[in-house]
């Protein structure tokens, strides 16, 4: 095999190099665990680059973007309600799954990837594949990630109380201070900050995953010390995935026929679909490592497994919408469309 070969049959697995990555990081962290001071200094470290993973978000959201997605407010409001309505309560009708088909810890952490708050670079990836409105997607998956740092963690103390560490004062506290206010601050540097973030698109893109990484190393290494892979089995992990797969098609099925029945268009019906139906990965685990503690490796394992399905399902999914042979009355989108390479390469980022 030679040199210029290999890349093109990697980039056709069907696996996401970075949930290869994720996979590794779990397997380092059930070897390796880190533990007393060194878990200490790993902790300290992960919240630092959470916050440095919030403060890019809010620097990237470019507020003309905004802007030019707010006049889709019925669009934003159905994926809303998609993410943070639908979502939590197919969530919860799962619940009668307990305890024949999953473990409580497994369905805890099942309802909490139901309240995660949508993917942004994903769901404008595949949108832009479909031929779809990309600006409202845009808009849309900048507008769920945004209200996810308020709703997802008062959702879980409601609809998951018990299963969590506890949320209580200090746990919407540090909510605050390690994601919202890290945001807050890239918006109002983003006018001096941005310029340098264009130029480094692929290292800033290098933080983002290693960020992420580091967060899935403490919270596996910190399950591993508190022995919780124990309560797992096999039969566990099937069946969580078959559930997972239920639900990723009633969403694609009920957003792409829901979203015709209130009337939208071709290419909003596209956006909806894409941006309603995922859930985000890099915002949700910061969120668990706060609320859930020691149970946290349990509470994202439901979600990283629904990561990766959603890319490989919507990445076909994409490809077959962009062969629709309907036609939008008006334009899709008002900026360019990335080529379907380029957009499958962001949708894993």
């Amino acid at each position: 095999m030679n040199r210029r070969t290999a890349p093109g049959i990697l980039s056709r697995l069907p696996v996401d190099p970075y949930v290869l990555a994720l996979l590794a990081t779990v397997g380092l962290a059930a070897l390796l665990p880190v533990s007393g001071t060194a878990a200490r200094f790993a902790g300290g470290a992960s919240t630092g680059a959470v916050g440095l993973l919030f403060f890019l978000y809010g620097a990237r959201l470019s507020t003309r973007e905004v802007a030019d997605g707010v006049r889709h407010w019925r669009l934003h409001v159905t994926v809303l309600a998609c993410t943070f309505v639908l979502f939590p309560l197919l969530g919860l009708a799962a619940r009668g799954l307990v305890p024949f088909v999953l473990s409580p810890q497994l369905y805890s952490g099942l309802l909490f990837l139901c309240l995660v708050p949508s993917t942004v670079q994903s769901s404008i990836a595949f949108t832009s594949i479909a031929r779809g409105n990309v600006p409202a997607a845009i808009c849309a998956g900048s507008f769920s990630s945004l209200v996810g740092i308020v709703i997802t963690p008062l959702l879980a103390a409601l609809l998951i109380g018990g299963g969590m560490t506890g949320f209580s004062a200090d746990s919407l506290f540090k909510i605050v201070a390690q994601l919202l206010l890290p945001f807050l601050a890239g918006q109002l540097l983003r006018r001096w900050v941005s310029g340098f973030l264009g130029r480094h698109k692929k290292v800033l893109g290098l933080v983002d995953r290693g960020s992420v990484l580091l967060v899935v190393y403490t919270a596996f290494s910190e399950g591993m010390v508190s022995g919780i892979w124990h309560q797992v089995t096999p039969a566990r992990l099937g069946a969580l995935v078959a559930v997972e797969a239920v639900l990723l098609a009633v969403m694609l099925a009920v957003s792409w026929y829901g979203s015709k029945r209130l009337g939208f268009v071709r290419g909003d019906r596209v956006a909806i679909q894409f941006a309603g139906s995922k859930k985000s990965l890099a915002a949700g685990l910061p969120m668990a490592t706060v609320l859930f503690g020691a149970q946290a490796s349990l509470a994202v394992l439901p979600l990283m497994l629904f990561h990766q399905m959603q890319l490989m399902v919507c990445a076909v999914l994409a490809k077959r919408r962009a062969g629709d042979p309907e036609p939008d009355p008006t334009p899709l989108t008002d900026t360019p469309a990335q080529a379907p390479e380029e957009a499958v390469t962001a949708a894993t980022r």
